[in-house]
């Protein structure tokens, strides 16, 4: 059918829109194509990449609940599971950076919380541009301030996270947020509806008009006019979500919920389809019932509107009084908008007239699936040793920990409450958080790790490493690693090099993730993170979560006392390409990044884990940005201890030793080191001392001095504070 089409697509494309008239046989009207464009569109339909992220490891016999539901769930024992999820809230962060980066959290927590889960941690990946950059400074304050003000108001806390920098995110900046909640293996919440008759209910906020095409707006490139954006972007209540939360779970506490589901990105469009096209069955909604904040809404902005706190369940026949007596104690809406049907169709009312009628399947479950043309990214050399300038070891050491990717991040997770609930035992700055669980012995290990300077250097290695170092800083704190959460951030998947990153990468965690047993059970594609045609460095952010079954013996990054042994577990090589050195030292972006041996990641990991649940080491630290030297500084520094070095590898020039980035290595402190190295050994993993903690406050080589606990100090815990006050 061919007919004329309206000069607004709304985010469509001339051929999608075909497609919607062909289904409803007519015409969409402006509610229904409002409808079409926002579920087919790359932020909720995954059109671009849901050919590859299906060729991603998915199941385990611990995993309760993979990719396709709110959140994952993971059995973690004695009938308890972990569920956990990581989104992006990028371009609204970039637009309006203290409520994009709010209603981030606010969104994520509703991911977790509608499954049943009580959120006991949150975290984040955030990536600014260059410092030098004029927006950089307000971006970071801004997203940081709308992080620690939403979640320490609702009281959840914020346990980890990183921060980088880099120029390609001047135009748009990466915001991630993930939560990890914990609820009953028995009693998982899901969006399938079920039941003819039975009623939908909307909980929670009122709707108004912030957040209207916010899920098209997340899928379109920016340009110099991005600013104008604003409205789209939501606008969060912090202390309303709080109150939700408890009204959730007090509620499934009964038997009165059928299905649930976050209003999030598509609000009242994506619950109302995505739980009835689950189960097969129709719904039919009046739009007169919705609460709304503001007058003369149309239907077109009920069900567009991305309001925040709002949630819609089905629940059995007569449990309509029980939600209504809760909520109210709560002070929140409790109304029945809507009714399942078996006609499989939408049908939505307003002021006496159907505003819209259309098949719920092709729209919740059909949307176009693409198969883009890429191409691979070409290999880059091998950087050799020789070719890098040795800078003074010491010297080179303060400039990278003082260096914008290094620097402490106090300055941030000071922030944000990251003691709320009182089980957080090991803080921001580390490996990995951990927070025990309550009335259990057992803690949860959560990590969230990206390297795209890896990833633009060779997608399939850096998408691979990704994974691979949730796996290690799990790892390091004793925890078995048993699951992770993908946020894949890329560019304009229309352009083959763009997409040929995305193909890569998965294909890098697909190995890892196997090869591991390391499975993916939930996630999200954030596409179009560019502006004016310039892309954003890939950045395929893993979230992973592990398992300690006895608290007690976690480990964290700090030495405990003078005279301890300090061993490198992992051979190195020297590996400077796509390195921190060479960017920070030698103004150099090149060069292949290191490669990555999965079998002897997961040999390492197991030794780690082993040696740590034996008490045999007081901390442990993996060697990752800025190389071996690095890791012990951070360690030095942690523990308040000096550190008295020897032991370089005579084969390989001190600069690439000390600060090459070669993978799947640990440094662990020990009061019997020559034990550690024994257990290491006879399991056929190659293991090192590198030198003893001292009472003295600086680190030496060889016996003289590289530089003075207090320099290395000022320069690493002064960079961020000094650049948010303009000083730096």
């Amino acid at each position: 059918m061919t007919t004329q089409r309206p000069n607004d697509l709304m985010g469509l494309t001339p051929a999608e829109y075909d497609r919607a008239v062909e289904i409803l046989g007519r015409p969409p009207n402006r509610t229904e194509l409002g409808i079409f464009s926002v579920m087919w569109s790359e932020h909720c339909s995954y059109k671009s990449s849901k050919k590859w992220l299906k060729t991603l490891p998915t199941t385990a016999p611990w995993v309760i609940c993979g990719p396709g539901e709110n959140a994952g769930v993971i059995d973690i024992g004695d009938g308890d599971a972990a569920i956990f999820k990581i989104e992006s809230h990028n371009h609204p962060s970039y637009i309006e950076p203290y409520q994009g980066a709010a209603t981030g959290v606010g969104g994520i927590l509703r991911d977790v919380f509608t499954m049943g889960a009580r959120p006991i941690a949150n975290l984040n990946a955030l990536r600014f541009g260059d410092p030098k950059h004029p927006r950089t400074r307000s971006l970071v304050s801004g997203v940081v301030a709308g992080i620690g003000g939403y979640g320490n108001c609702v009281g959840v806390p914020t346990v980890g996270g990183e921060t980088n920098f880099h120029a390609s995110y001047n135009g748009n900046c990466l915001v991630n947020a993930m939560t990890v909640g914990i609820a009953k293996a028995d009693r998982i919440f899901y969006a399938k509806a079920s039941g003819p008759g039975n009623s939908v209910v909307y909980v929670g906020a009122k709707t108004g008009r912030d957040g209207i095409h916010g899920a098209t707006m997340a899928s379109a490139e920016f340009d110099e006019n991005s600013e104008e954006k604003r409205p789209t972007v939501q606008v969060g209540d912090p202390f309303k979500e709080k109150l939700l939360i408890e009204a959730c779970l007090e509620l499934m506490a009964t038997d009165a919920i059928v299905a649930i589901q976050d209003m999030g990105a598509a609000g009242l469009t994506s619950s109302s389809t995505e739980m009835a096209g689950k189960g097969g069955l129709g719904i039919e909604l009046d739009l007169d019932k919705v609460p709304m904040r503001e007058s003369g809404m149309t239907a077109y902005e009920v069900m567009l509107s991305e309001s925040q706190e709002r949630m819609l369940m089905i629940l059995k026949p007569g449990a309509e009084d029980i939600a209504l007596r809760i909520f109210r104690k709560y002070e929140l809406d409790c109304v029945t908008i809507g009714t399942l049907t078996d006609t499989g169709r939408l049908v939505l009312k307003m002021h006496g007239r159907v505003e819209a009628d259309m098949p719920i399947a092709p729209v919740s479950a059909a949307a176009p699936e693409y198969d883009r043309p890429w191409t691979p990214t070409p290999a880059r050399p091998v950087v050799e040793a020789k070719d890098v300038p040795a800078h003074a070891l010491g010297t080179a050491l303060a400039q990278l920990m003082a260096s914008p990717d290094l620097a402490s991040r106090r300055w941030i997770w000071e922030q944000y409450d990251y003691l709320v609930r009182g089980h957080t035992m090991i803080r921001p700055g580390g490996d990995a958080a951990v927070v025990r669980l309550p009335g259990t012995t057992k803690a949860l290990a959560m990590s969230v790790d990206c390297t795209p300077r890896y990833c633009v250097a060779d997608p399939e290695r850096g998408g691979m490493q990704a994974v691979v170092e949730t796996y290690r800083n799990i790892s390091a704190t004793g925890a078995r690693p048993l699951a992770i959460t993908d946020n894949m951030n890329f560019g304009n998947p229309e352009r083959p090099e763009i997409m040929g990153q995305f193909v890569g990468c998965i294909a890098g965690m697909r190995q890892a993730c196997e090869a591991l047993d390391y499975p993916v059970v939930s996630g999200n594609v954030s596409l179009y993170n560019e502006t004016s045609g310039n892309a954003i460095l890939p950045a395929p952010v893993i979230g992973g979560v592990g398992l300690l079954a006895e608290a007690a013996s976690a480990v964290g990054i700090a030495p405990k006392a003078a005279g301890e042994g300090l061993v490198v577990i992992g051979e190195g090589e020297g590996w400077l390409g796509a390195s921190l050195y060479l960017r920070e030292l030698c103004g150099r972006e090149d060069g292949a990044p290191p490669p990555i041996n999965l079998g002897l990641e997961k040999r390492h990991g197991g030794l780690v884990r082993a040696l740590i649940e034996g008490g045999m080491v007081t901390a442990c630290h993996d060697v990752s940005d800025g190389g071996l030297l690095v890791a012990l500084a951070e360690m030095a520094l942690a523990g308040g201890l000096g550190l008295a070095l020897a032991g370089a590898d005579p084969d390989v020039s001190p600069h690439a030793f000390w600060f090459g980035e070669d993978q799947g290595r640990y440094v662990v402190s020990a009061a019997d080191a020559d034990a550690v190295i024994g257990v290491a050994r006879s399991s056929g993993v190659f293991a090192r001392r590198i030198g003893a903690t001292t009472a003295d406050a600086c680190l030496t080589l060889d016996g003289s001095v590289l530089i003075s606990l207090d320099v290395l100090r000022a320069g690493h815990e002064g960079w961020l504070p000094d650049y948010m006050a303009g000083r730096g």
